[in-house]
């Protein structure tokens, strides 16, 4: 009896950990289609007039649709997730112990790692976790996402480098995983979301030191922008980005299916063709059988200097026509259609 029982406590624990499957063919080929929708300055103000807006530009509803919580909000996105699950599609949010002002390029704030380490934000993790398990369907959450980046108070460079901050920052993953799982929220997908190009290019600062490990981990994501900046370096074409990054990460875990989970650029005529970029991104995206879901940044801001960073897909008439050429190919997968 003894055994019996110990055998069944083992099967109970492995569907505990397993992932949900918001899409139940294993057998489908392709590329889910994904999107953020320049859903505001905290990157949370959903609507549907937002998102049918982005999918009559793009030709195509994606299947995965993206937003923020940030914990300066001390929030569950509870409305967004409905709104997007009602529309067909798979909610992927990211989650970032980030306080206000949400600037970028400075060090920890009062969501510092060590402080949710020490247990001072397990109360707000509890109460998230208790929205994630009410809401019952699966979601994608990419937790402290670009933590080899150098621009989030989370970044591995503001917690002592090769000293520590990738064991930091594991131990601080484990916690609230284990914590959110504790409340009963399985339905939850969790994305290790990493940087194509690291903040800091040292062996402590790989993607694979950050990895908390295959059981705490369901998705492998990754960040892949051309230029952003008028300033940036010089342009880059997409096949140049994407090749050792996607071996790296695709060596943390070979197991794990992979999401782009941000890519995007920029319209800078003078030093690259927009148009050009989407179409090879969109052509080469899909011939990896390792990714199986990339998210566009569809977004537009203004910069200190009073330069714009336009990344929307309809930044000019060319862009937006390669952008629907590319994204209707049959192996780019849509959110069904509605009823």
């Amino acid at each position: 009896m003894r055994l019996l029982f110990s055998i069944a406590i083992f099967f109970a624990c492995a569907a505990a950990l397993a992932a949900p499957n918001p899409w139940p063919n294993p057998d489908e080929k392709g590329v889910r289609f994904g999107a953020y929708m320049d859903f505001g300055e905290t990157e949370d103000a959903v609507t549907l007039e937002g998102i049918e807006k982005f999918e009559k530009l793009a030709g195509k509803r994606p299947a995965i649709i993206a937003s923020s919580s940030y914990w300066g909000e001390q929030s569950f996105p509870a409305a967004n997730l409905r709104l997007i699950n009602r529309h067909g599609a798979v909610p992927l949010i990211f989650w970032s112990p980030w306080d206000k002002p949400y600037e970028q390029n400075k060090g920890p704030d009062r969501f510092g790692l060590t402080e949710i380490l020490a247990g001072k934000w397990d109360a707000y993790i509890d109460r998230w976790a208790d929205g994630a398990r009410e809401f019952g369907k699966p979601f994608f959450v990419s937790f402290c996402n670009e933590m080899n980046g150098s621009w989030f108070p989370w970044s591995g460079c503001f917690y002592g480098g090769r000293n520590g901050s990738p064991d930091i920052f594991k131990k601080n993953w484990r916690h609230v995983v284990d914590r959110v799982r504790a409340k009963g929220a399985d339905n939850i997908i969790w994305v290790f979301h990493v940087n194509a190009f690291p903040g800091k290019n040292d062996v402590w600062n790989m993607m694979a030191s950050y990895y908390p490990g295959p059981d705490y981990v369901d998705w492998l994501g990754i960040s892949i922008y051309g230029q952003q900046f008028r300033n940036d370096h010089a342009w880059a074409h997409f096949r140049d980005l994407i090749g050792w990054p996607m071996k790296e990460l695709s060596a943390v875990d070979l197991k794990k299916p992979i999401m782009i989970a941000e890519f995007g650029v920029g319209e800078f005529p003078k030093n690259g063709n927009k148009a050009d970029w989407f179409t090879e991104a969109l052509a080469i995206i899909p011939k990896n059988p390792h990714i199986r879901a990339a998210v566009y940044w569809h977004e537009r801001w203004q910069n200190q200097d009073g330069s714009f960073s336009n990344l929307r897909i309809n930044s000019s008439p060319a862009a937006l026509e390669a952008f629907q050429q590319g994204i209707a190919a049959p192996e780019w997968i849509s959110a069904p259609d509605r009823p």
